[in-house]
């Protein structure tokens, strides 16, 4: 018999189950400075992940982290997480910050979970079923013209970009999330290569199921599970937006 197709909702209480474990470690973290080791690796993130494997390995579900990698066999659903998005911002207090769960099968991301660990709003979203804000559905704001746009970004733009406002929160996620309900009208990162898929897949799924479109700047693939990789990710509320925004990298000027 062939394997039967993972229940998402199934996946949305692992995935939720993994999200509630980063917050209690978190609370009991009392360092949540660098580690010292990896650049930009701090004691929270460590304790994110533990919390957060710890769980999706019970449920019998591969991991793909930032922090700790591939941490078992792939299996036929594989959640790609980061434990701590925005762990800089976590470690000033600075109030965006979040943990982004993803599972992804053969087909692609299935089910994702983003939380905002700072306010508690929890973004999701299942692959054909719509996204969600704290349990109500959400729409991106269908902004076509980028100088009406206010835009999220990763990095240094190379000049003005001719959007109306732009923000540099430091946490994709939850920027991706932003672009998904309309409160950020698109995202650019003016990085080349530096954003891993969990920094990303969690919102781009979030997105895209709230009719919203992302894309990597070069036309790769965003649902890479491979720990080296690294891609550019540029969301618009519609594809008019996402085009123009596109146009605007860096290494395009």
């Amino acid at each position: 018999m062939p394997p039967q197709p993972e229940d998402p909702d199934r996946l949305l209480a692992v995935l939720s189950e993994a999200a509630e474990a980063v917050a209690d470690a978190l609370a009991s973290t009392a360092d949540w400075g660098e580690t010292g080791g990896r650049p930009g690796e701090h004691h929270s993130d460590l304790a994110a992940d533990a919390a957060a494997v710890g769980v999706i390995e019970s449920a019998g579900l591969g991991v793909l982290s930032e922090e700790s990698g591939s941490t078992s066999p792939r299996r036929a659903v594989t959640v790609v997480v980061d434990p701590l998005d925005g762990s800089t911002n976590a470690s000033r207090r600075l109030s965006w910050w979040a943990t982004s769960l993803c599972a992804v099968d053969d087909t692609g991301p299935l089910a994702a979970l983003v939380v905002d660990l700072r306010h508690g709003v929890r973004w999701t979203a299942v692959r054909g079923r719509g996204a969600f804000r704290d349990g109500e559905q959400i729409r991106s704001s269908g902004r076509v013209d980028l100088g009406d746009a206010i835009v999220g970004l990763n990095g240094v733009p190379s000049g003005h970009g001719g959007w109306a406002q732009y923000r540099v929160l430091g946490a994709a996620a939850l920027d991706l999330c932003a672009v998904a309900d309309g409160t950020l009208d698109g995202y650019l990162d003016c990085t080349t290569d530096e954003l891993g898929v969990w920094d990303y897949l969690g919102g781009a799924l979030v997105c895209a199921e709230a009719g919203a479109v992302v894309v990597d700047a070069f036309d790769r693939d965003l649902c890479v599970l491979d720990h080296a990789a690294r891609r550019t990710p540029v969301a618009g509320s519609t594809e008019v937006l996402r085009d123009a925004l596109v146009a605007r990298h860096p290494s395009r000027s």
